[in-house]
């Protein structure tokens, strides 16, 4: 086998697009302790004067997370808005049926826009299309959106908001290919609803952009056909098709599981053909865009969630204790996006607190970083600019699902107002490390800030609220010379190569 040795070239005008923030988005769903527990425990001793927890509150900051999905999810689709607005003591307690708990409903729309102010970030907001549909939809719209004189926006008024939330994006629905999913609709069926409940909302406020559910997985039987059905319906009212896609270790196959973004970058190219496919079909000017509105490492949690008591008040559902092989994977999904920056406009990291998530808390204690916070953290707050286009050769190898998986994956973001250039790249040989050359040129006059590099022996290795195991550190060995740059990239790691003018 020849040597491993990888390269790279960077050119400032090989341009694929300007990364959207949104991509770097997040969602808090009612479901286990992602809310009671997560970002709102009012005992806690860090409650703040809502009872929203602030330790939580800096970590979410740490992320700069621009954009939050919410309340669901499945939750969604049996969930009554109404229910959470008003006066705490009136508000009722329901059965929760996706995840079969009692919802307490504490925290209710204007809470969560006022968490999310705190945080920074804008709501994507998503209705209900299981139980509910156009009327539930345009109500909710009229409440958040409408400055007042009307029924709902005045009821808003009366609830202590004198000014509208102005929520821009909203989700029609969630997963409603999936058979589990309350109100479950082929993709006739969905496409029709959508295309109504998204007519009435515009009506309210044209402003608004629109997200319409496209496949749970790409293991869908359904897949594509339900992406092409529902926009064949409902084109020219969504602007958006959501894509989920969640991945796993079962089989501990390291490799394999590393090489999982290609059936992502897969996923993309699919649904953009297929959205693409519509357009012309419909003679349209209108490109729809990409949504990935769930994505994330889950499977360590399954067989815990089997033993849960239905019928509790916020269980800890869904908590993957993520390892370190979970945060390099996770690495490369963010990389698959921004090599489709010119689709994919909108990602949501499924989820934020708790449950399955970037950040874990104890009931009334601590809270902390997982292993998969970091990459997720370089990335958004240094993946804001151009994503370029990068001429990588690498060494490529074989796996039990994949052919051809290259063992370095790259993204490169220019910040052309920064004058700063940011590298991220994925290692994924499991015993070298991997040099890399790459020729800059085109970035005359910048200076190496850093190598930020997350890297362990131990594959499993997982952060405790003791102990982050996991933790970024500098590698003092690159150099950066005439515009040539220099790497050793460590066995199985995360890298963050940062230049500056």
């Amino acid at each position: 086998m020849d040597k491993l040795k990888a390269n790279l070239i960077l050119d400032k005008n090989y341009q694929i697009a300007k990364v959207d923030e949104r991509i770097y988005g997040s969602f808090i769903e009612h479901l286990g302790r992602a809310v009671y527990g997560g970002i709102y425990q009012p005992d806690h001793v860090e409650a703040d004067e809502q009872g929203f927890r602030k330790d939580v509150i800096e970590l979410v900051k740490q992320l700069q997370v621009p954009i939050v999905r919410y309340p669901g999810g499945n939750m969604v689709s049996a969930y009554n808005w109404e229910d959470g607005v008003g006066t705490k003591e009136d508000r009722p307690r329901r059965l929760e049926l996706a995840w079969r708990t009692i919802e307490t409903n504490q925290v209710g729309t204007n809470e969560f826009a006022d968490w999310a102010k705190k945080v920074g970030a804008e709501v994507m907001m998503a209705v209900n299309l299981g139980t509910r549909g156009i009327d539930a939809a345009r109500n909710l719209i009229e409440y958040t959106n409408h400055p007042g004189g009307t029924y709902w926006s005045d009821l808003r008024r009366s609830h202590g908001y004198q000014e509208p939330h102005r929520i821009k994006t909203w989700c029609l629905g969630n997963e409603m290919d999936g058979p589990w999913q309350v109100g479950h609709k082929t993709a006739y069926e969905y496409g029709r609803i959508a295309q109504e409940t998204g007519k009435a909302m515009k009506l309210v406020d044209p402003t608004i952009e629109l997200v319409a559910c496209g496949s749970s997985s790409t293991a869908m039987q359904t897949f594509p056909e339900y992406e092409a059905t529902t926009l064949d319906v409902a084109y020219e009212q969504v602007d958006y098709i959501s894509l989920h896609q969640y991945y796993g270790n079962r089989s501990n196959d390291s490799a394999n599981y590393l090489a999982k973004n290609l059936d992502m970058d897969h996923f993309i190219k699919t649904v953009i053909a297929t959205c693409d496919y519509i357009k012309a079909k419909h003679r349209s000017k209108k490109s729809i865009q990409l949504s990935f509105d769930e994505w994330n490492v889950w499977y360590h949690s399954n067989d815990a969630d089997k033993k849960i008591e239905p019928w509790s008040i916020a269980p800890p559902q869904l908590e993957d204790h993520y390892n370190f092989e979970d945060a390099l994977l996770v690495g490369s999904m963010l990389i698959t996006f921004l090599q489709h920056a010119d689709r994919v406009k909108m990602a949501a990291m499924a989820q934020l607190v708790n449950v399955i998530a970037p950040i874990m808390t104890e009931n009334n204690g601590r809270a902390w970083k997982q292993t998969i916070f970091y990459p997720y953290m370089h990335a958004s707050v240094y993946g804001r600019g151009i994503s370029l286009k990068p001429i990588l050769t690498t060494p490529k190898y074989d796996s039990k699902d994949f052919t051809d998986v290259p063992y370095v994956d790259s993204a490169a973001v220019y910040n052309e107002e920064q004058e700063e250039l940011t590298i991220f790249l994925v290692n994924k040989h499991l015993q070298s490390t991997m040099p890399i050359d790459m020729d800059l040129r085109s970035f005359q006059g910048y200076q190496l800030i850093e190598h930020i590099e997350l890297a362990h022996d131990d594959l499993k290795a997982v952060n405790t609220v003791d102990h982050q195991a996991v933790s970024p550190q500098q590698n003092r060995n690159t150099c950066l010379s005439d515009g040539l740059l220099t790497a050793q990239l460590a066995k199985t790691s995360w890298n963050v190569i940062r230049l500056k003018k």
